[in-house]
């Protein structure tokens, strides 16, 4: 036991973090999975105690000898080859057929999600287009892929996916992602290990669309929701500063201790899979109905009794 650690156990306390620190554990993660961390990257690999997702917070509240303002995809994009997607410029449909032209024109073909960067836009790939055309981001309306577009605006052949898919074979890939990364795939976690050609992206928009033999109106969150107890973060419930005060004395009563970030999960939440983690996150960041600018702490405080 060290002063650290017991203080990062009972008073959810951590050492001091400077950037070159941060930068050194995302190169680590990066080293070790192929991608740089996210503030849902879970535990910072070989740092006992830490989490992207307290990172990001300290980095955007200025805590733990930070200045704040900033959050893990800035300091990633000012300090390494990372685009950050909320920082994205935005498109238009007419944009993303104009580069599609010059694609053809090039190479005799339209370009597909996989047909990698965009030559005539540099840092811009036909993948990131691709989802940002479905899920209505930087601007675009939403639920079209590429080559929906390419149909409607230049008569390009739709593309249709030879092979099908099933639930079943979903959910053996979305094991084997678990059993080789501690977490589940959502739909940016890139290529699906062991099956060259598809994506975690691609499957989850044949789950939402019903292409390629699969039923239509669900998505790779909702089925891992349904079929390995995977939580959905779109689907979790509301919480309140009243009820994390009741788990709170609950946990109190039953070890002695207040809850800290690193206490695991909530054993008197009625839904599976709450932790004090999310509840911590959830605080800071202002989700499932509650204020934000908090911290577990913060709220537990009161809740303790006076000496």
């Amino acid at each position: 036991m060290t002063l650290a650690r017991l203080l990062a156990e009972h008073r959810g306390l951590r050492g001091p973090l400077t950037p070159e620190r941060i930068l050194a554990w995302a190169d680590a993660h990066h080293a070790a999975t192929g991608r740089w961390p996210t503030r849902a990257s879970g535990r910072v690999r070989g740092v006992e105690g830490e989490s992207w997702a307290a990172i990001d917070l300290a980095l955007l509240r200025g805590r733990r000898g930070l200045p704040g303002g900033s959050s893990v995809p800035r300091l990633l994009a000012a300090s390494r080859p990372v685009r950050n997607v909320h920082t994205l410029p935005r498109l238009t449909l007419e944009q993303v057929v104009a580069w599609a032209d010059a694609y053809h024109a090039k190479t005799g073909r339209w370009p597909r999600s996989r047909s990698g960067r965009i030559a005539v836009a540099p840092g811009e790939t036909w993948s990131a287009v691709e989802s940002a055309l479905f899920q209505g981001l930087r601007g675009l309306p939403g639920g079209m892929t590429l080559s929906q577009l390419l149909a409607e605006r230049r008569g390009a052949p739709a593309i249709q996916t030879s092979r099908p898919l099933t639930v079943d074979q979903i959910l053996a890939w979305a094991d084997a992602h678990r059993a080789a990364t501690g977490h589940w795939p959502v739909e940016d976690s890139g290529p699906v290990s062991g099956a060259p050609g598809e994506s975690w992206g691609a499957i989850s928009l044949a789950l939402t669309k019903g292409l390629r033999g699969l039923s239509a109106g669900s998505s790779l969150a909702r089925l891992l929701a349904e079929r390995r107890g995977a939580r959905n973060p779109k689907g979790l419930p509301r919480l309140t500063i009243k009820q994390i005060r009741a788990w709170a004395r609950a946990y109190r009563s039953a070890t002695g201790r207040w809850p800290t970030p690193q206490s695991g999960p909530v054993a008197e939440a009625p839904a599976p899979g709450e932790t004090w983690a999310a509840i911590h996150s959830a605080l800071g960041r202002g989700h499932r109905g509650l204020p934000g600018g908090l911290s577990l702490a913060r709220v537990v405080r009161p809740a303790r009794p006076r000496r």
